[in-house]
């Protein structure tokens, strides 16, 4: 079994990536939903959550206003710290049970999607780094168009995250998404048959 990790900065399309290797009969971890899951209510993260935040970070039905989370850790390199901190662990442990999970079942590839991997210390998790890289002005129109970000928000999440020369170094393969899907799709079909599993 193989373990790949697909990272990049909010934007580069590592879902797309992921979507055509789960379409190449690669299973998915989104490390993401994983993040999400321990933010539910009456949780001990959702209770550190609110006791490091505030209550108005919760929403009528007692979920976490993800939105206004978001506000407030990309405002402030030291709030974004702190919901790390309580974060990763957990999120973390989710997804090594996920991966035990899946190789019990007898999958013979996984990936790891997240935006943090290498930032989070994630990379002991996988046994490959596919680091998805895109022109930050392409970046900024498709996060506009696709979730109604304005450029201000856009570049101080971008400028949260370590700088794609710097990830580059933990990377063992890189995947250039400035292209067309279908260009996307024959670099990612590359690399996957370049592991020899197909």
């Amino acid at each position: 079994m193989i373990i790949i990790g697909v990272t990049g900065n909010i934007g580069s399309g590592k879902s797309t990536v992921c979507r055509i290797l789960a379409k190449l009969g690669v299973t998915i971890i989104d490390a993401d939903e994983l993040a999400h899951e321990t933010y539910k209510p009456r949780s001990q993260t959702w209770q550190e959550l609110i006791n490091t935040f505030g209550k108005n970070i919760v929403k009528a039905n007692e979920e976490i206003d993800r939105q206004k989370l978001g506000q407030i850790a990309f405002a402030n390199p030291a709030a974004l710290a702190l919901l790390n901190q309580i974060v990763h662990p957990r999120a973390y442990r989710m997804a090594q049970e996920k991966i035990e999970d899946y190789h019990r079942q007898g999958a013979k590839a996984i990936v790891v999607e997240a935006t943090l991997l290498i930032e989070a210390g994630w990379t002991d998790l996988v046994d490959k780094v596919w680091l998805v890289v895109t022109p930050e002005a392409t970046i900024v129109q498709r996060l506009k168009e696709q979730q109604g970000m304005s450029e201000s928000q856009i570049l101080a999440r971008l400028k949260s995250q370590m700088p794609v020369e710097e990830k580059m170094k933990y990377a063992d393969e890189v995947i250039y998404n400035a292209g067309s899907l279908g260009q996307l799709e024959a670099k990612v079909t590359e690399f996957w048959h370049k592991l020899g599993l197909a």
